[in-house]
């Protein structure tokens, strides 16, 4: 009986599209006494399984958490599946805000020691014990109480893209990180304050608030349903939204739309912008923000050192990750020394001459690089009994008779001059931003792979 997922990420990106049925992306969790969390995973992979559920879902003798997508004509189905245990009889499905077919592409359900990693004793502290829940309107309400203290109880990377006005947002990288941290900046008001807390679901905040119950506070609320929850209510009463920005997710999508202001800027140019991307060298997969033009300029890349190792053939890349641990393990989310606007003002205060230094730093990458390239756009599907690869794209325009490279880590590094293409369903000599363009290959693609064109 299988038990696990046996397909790639391409493979399944490649059914997705094939079966053309929308997906609903959506998290829960609940706390509960689990006695054997290896018989519930094994039950929760043969019931979803069948119903193309893909996610990453942790289960815990405390518990379970689960981020996940489904067809939407399997939601029901699904519910069923989830109510035949007690503890999630009338569960609350936190859907996504926004949607996309491709936010997961495997189901993956592991067995962990807690749902979420907190360093907590859990022997000497009562998760029962939790804060008072408060819908959208309360917590508004409650926001504007001069005696509220508003905490954010999310990681930098998150909160530094969107957050609610006046939060304290910690600088921190792990939930474990930022229980004592915010206790001792607050312990003062114990008794005098309302401590008032909200994550992106609301698991963090359930943990959260028995900690500091337990650590002696007595005011306690949480955000029911987190940020997520918060979104459909205010859009569903017509109230104000008091989040600003974007909602961090942690699936393929990096971030939802809450409202129309950025509040961050680009990590490498200091130019408003908050969208989250990881670095295209696969040795250093490095989470930060970027703008365009800088994704443009470094080919995705978060420094001229990983730019010019993707430039390399595919076999030197991977001798180059050989013994080498990867993504967070060697560098920190969105606080690499090589994020140049990051690590200036992290020191000193934004000037001119950061702007000046920034620019002489997309200059100097340029010339680094020996084959000039510009990313195009991304690969979309391989039809693999007529040949054809079908590409979207994203920025500036493609001709016949240019130039074109196609990367990825399974196709490698292909190069070949654009002899004729379809645009849109059309035969045409020129695309441009937003066109979709099939072409003919004598090589597979995947979802994943980069499509420039060489300028010189």
């Amino acid at each position: 009986m299988q038990l696990y997922n046996t397909l790639s990420a391409d493979e399944r990106a490649e059914l997705i599209d094939n079966a053309g049925k929308q997906r609903l992306t959506l998290s829960f969790y609940a706390y509960a006494k689990i006695e054997n969390p290896k018989k519930f995973r094994d039950e929760l992979f043969i019931a979803w399984n069948p119903l193309e559920v893909l996610g990453r879902i942790y289960v815990a003798t405390e518990g379970i958490n689960a981020q996940l997508s489904l067809p939407a004509n399997e939601f029901y189905a699904f519910k069923d599946t989830i109510e035949m245990y007690s503890f999630m009889k009338g569960i609350r499905l936190n859907v996504a805000v926004e949607h996309d077919d491709h936010s997961f592409l495997k189901l993956t359900i592991k067995v962990r020691d807690k749902i979420v990693a907190d360093g907590l004793d859990n022997k000497t502290l009562d998760v029962t014990n939790i804060g008072i829940h408060l819908k959208a309107k309360e917590f508004n309400d409650l926001i504007e109480d001069p005696n509220t203290i508003l905490v954010d109880m999310r990681n930098h990377y998150e909160s530094e893209i969107g957050h609610f006005k006046g939060a304290i947002t910690p600088d921190v990288e792990t939930f474990r990180e930022s229980l004592p941290i915010i206790e001792n900046q607050i312990s003062e008001h114990k008794e005098d304050k309302k401590l008032l807390m909200y994550c992106t679901g609301g698991i963090r905040c359930e943990k959260a608030s028995a900690y500091f119950k337990n650590k002696g506070f007595k005011n306690v609320y949480q955000l029911e349903g987190g940020i997520i929850e918060y979104t459909r209510q205010v859009k569903e009463l017509g109230l104000e939204s008091k989040f600003i920005g974007k909602n961090f997710v942690f699936d393929h999508r990096l971030g939802e739309r809450i409202t129309h202001d950025i509040i961050s800027k680009c990590h490498q140019c200091g130019v408003p912008c908050d969208n989250h991307t990881n670095c295209d060298n696969a040795g250093c997969h490095l989470l930060f923000i970027q703008c365009d033009s800088c994704k443009e300029a470094t080919q995705n890349c978060c420094s001229i050192e990983c730019q010019e190792i993707i430039n390399l053939p595919l076999v030197d890349q991977v001798n180059l990750r050989k013994g080498l641990k990867n993504g967070n393990m060697i560098f920190r989310k969105g606080k690499s020394e090589k994020l140049a606007f990051k690590t200036e003002t992290k020191n000193i205060a934004q000037t001119h001459s950061t702007d000046n230094a920034s620019r002489e730093n997309k200059v100097q990458i340029r010339k680094k690089i020996a084959v000039k390239k510009v990313l195009i756009g991304t690969g979309e599907h391989y039809f693999v009994k007529s040949e054809v690869g079908l590409f979207k794209i994203t920025n500036h325009q493609i001709k016949v008779g240019d130039t074109i490279l196609i990367s990825g880590p399974t196709t490698g590094i292909q190069e070949l001059v654009l002899s004729q293409m379809m645009v849109n369903g059309s035969e045409s000599e020129v695309a441009i931003a937003g066109d979709k363009i099939t072409i003919k290959l004598p090589f597979r693609i995947r979802s994943s792979d980069k499509f420039y064109k060489i300028l010189s």
